[in-house]
């Protein structure tokens, strides 16, 4: 048997780290705003007639094979999200699992929660485990807190689960997925996403702010409301497709992420928010945690291309993507 699945990567637009639990619990109402976009992940899954298992990372150019299930349960691999995942799901065949991401290192852009939906549907439909999508990001967001060893969020799955634009609504009750629906077309010719080489941890970041607000850091906390309240009104101005008042947003949002931890920005960042501000961007904000990866920018349509020029003078890589539409898909073959 042959599976090949493949899910799209993000871009946060407004409430991002709001998502840990149970800092939304403590900022009502709380709400999280992201898009797919298309950089995808993908895994194939070969069975093998033996009980051979066989581990390959084409992003990472790495490989490492075992004997057996029992082998890889004893062991140490080094490919971890591949390891862990096996751990889980535990198939009764040997296997070749090969993946590979087209989210550049570091990027911010949720590269390895794409890739836990992805490997984690194949290896679901393999093993015959039944699980809903639902219950499935639910797996796979514990697994990759234990290989992390931090806590992590819910909003990086969900446009790897349903593509498109989301709004996630976070209370007590749990996470609750609303589509936004807008002219793609016209959206696309709005957004830039640059990556600035920088590669950062995200789970060390998010891990320092969660901290700091659990530990009652006033100022942080006070942030925290502001951002709560910036994204609940993201929401509305993306419904509304009001793209002047969503760039205000996330202008917004930027300066109260950067007021929480200075780490979120570094002196490119800083200098290609301010460069493309002055030639038609109305916003811009780093992607995750920050530190590095890429960079949003909401632009007018006429000065997309400007921007772009910009931001690869001042020596980051303009990526071209658009908004991927759809989720996760699993390919069979027998």
């Amino acid at each position: 048997m042959k599976l090949f699945s493949q899910s799209p990567c993000r871009v946060d637009m407004a409430g991002g780290t709001l998502d840990i639990w149970p800092l939304y619990l403590y900022h009502q109402p709380a709400f999280t705003v992201n898009f797919a976009v298309s950089r995808y992940t993908s895994c194939l899954i070969e069975t093998r007639e033996d009980a051979r298992i066989v581990l390959r990372s084409r992003d990472l150019g790495a490989e490492e094979s075992f004997d057996s299930l029992d082998a890889l349960l004893t062991a140490r691999p080094k490919l971890s999200l591949h390891a862990w995942l096996l751990r889980f799901f535990r198939p009764s065949t040997g296997l070749v699992m090969e993946t590979n991401s087209e989210a550049p290192a570091g990027a911010g852009i949720s590269g390895s929660s794409s890739l836990m939906i992805t490997a984690g549907a194949a290896l679901n439909r393999l093993c015959g485990a039944g699980f809903s999508l639902e219950k499935l990001r639910e797996v796979v967001q514990n697994i990759e807190s234990q290989i992390i060893r931090v806590p992590t969020g819910s909003q990086d799955y969900y446009p790897a689960m349903y593509g498109g634009l989301s709004a996630m609504e976070l209370s007590a009750a749990g996470v609750k997925r609303q589509a936004l629906e807008v002219d793609l077309n016209d959206f696309n010719s709005r957004i830039v996403l640059a990556y600035t080489g920088i590669p950062r941890n995200s789970g060390i970041n998010n891990w320092e702010v969660m901290k700091a607000n659990i530990n009652g850091e006033k100022k942080v906390q006070k942030n925290f409301d502001q951002i709560a309240a910036i994204a609940t009104a993201m929401r509305s101005a993306v419904e509304k497709s009001d793209w002047a008042e969503a760039g205000r947003l996330l202008r917004a949002e930027w300066e109260h992420r950067r007021k929480n931890i200075p780490t979120i920005s570094t002196e490119l960042i800083d200098r290609m928010v301010s460069v493309t501000r002055r030639i038609g961007a109305t916003g811009a904000k780093v992607c995750g945690a920050g530190g590095g990866g890429c960079v949003f920018f909401l632009v007018e349509p006429d000065a997309k291309s400007r921007v772009s020029a910009a931001i690869e003078k001042l020596g980051a890589v303009v990526l071209d993507v658009t908004v991927a539409p759809r989720g996760v898909k699993v390919q069979v073959t027998r």
